[in-house]
């Protein structure tokens, strides 16, 4: 068979197929409508919804900046004279309320995104320092509950902190080998284990918390926590280093 008869052929083959398609098409005129409606339908809607998250996503950096800036407003001592124009707040409480308050208004209203959700973990934290541990607890755990590992982690080593100064050691180790047991960049193992070293240091129990030292140390001494392990081994030789 020569080039041109196959050329003519496939050129027959394309015309062929192409009217059994315009055929098929206006035979099937109302599936092709509805088929073609619903995929319309579908493309609008993930447009639209990915247009609706990326502006709440923006709303909610924005209100959690706001809060943010609330929370590092400048704490001025009694007498200290404060520059023209510039916000300050007399005590760390007060500044904390202020800022929780637009915390938990981020919070529950972008619960969804991830600012919605930071903000949330502010809010427990700024609960904290406002004394109202109950609602810190509420809060952490909310957190500490959700599905991002590293957000979670940050609220379960400050749920931690809270047991411990509220008398509940037994709950806090139990936060501190949970840590342990499954680090992430946010809270890695060793920082959970330094923290439980310094717990049982309070309870008055320097071999345990030895031991916690010596096996970081052991591990990985030129990390940050096998350092600071080193050190409470030896406190003589670092301050030494340190003059």
């Amino acid at each position: 068979m020569d080039q041109q008869t196959k050329q003519a052929l496939k050129h027959d083959q394309f015309i062929d197929t192409t009217q059994h398609g315009l055929e098929w098409a206006s035979e099937n005129r109302h599936t092709v409508i509805v088929a073609g409606s619903i995929v319309l339908a579908l493309l609008i809607i993930v447009i639209g919804g990915f247009v609706i998250y990326n502006n709440r996503a923006q709303d909610a950096s924005v209100a959690f900046g706001a809060a943010m800036q609330e929370y590092q407003t400048p704490i001025a001592e009694p007498g200290q004279p404060v520059p023209p124009g510039v916000k300050t707040y007399s005590a760390i409480s007060d500044r904390a309320k202020a800022a929780n308050q637009l915390f938990m208004a981020a919070a529950d209203k972008y619960s969804m995104m991830p600012d919605g959700r930071t903000a949330r973990y502010f809010g427990g934290l700024t609960y904290i320092e406002t004394g109202n541990n109950a609602a810190a607890e509420s809060t952490l755990k909310q957190v500490a509950g959700g599905w991002n590992n590293e957000l979670a982690s940050l609220a379960k080593l400050s749920l931690a902190n809270l047991y411990r100064q509220t008398g509940r050691d037994s709950q806090a180790i139990d936060l501190y080998n949970e840590l342990t047991a499954k680090p992430t960049t946010s809270v890695p193992a060793g920082l959970a284990q330094l923290q439980l070293a310094e717990l049982y240091e309070t309870q008055g129990k320097p071999e345990d918390a030895k031991k916690i030292y010596a096996k970081l140390k052991d591990k990985d001494g030129k990390s940050a926590a096998g350092l600071l392990a080193a050190q409470k081994l030896n406190p003589s030789a670092a301050a030494a280093m340190q003059q």
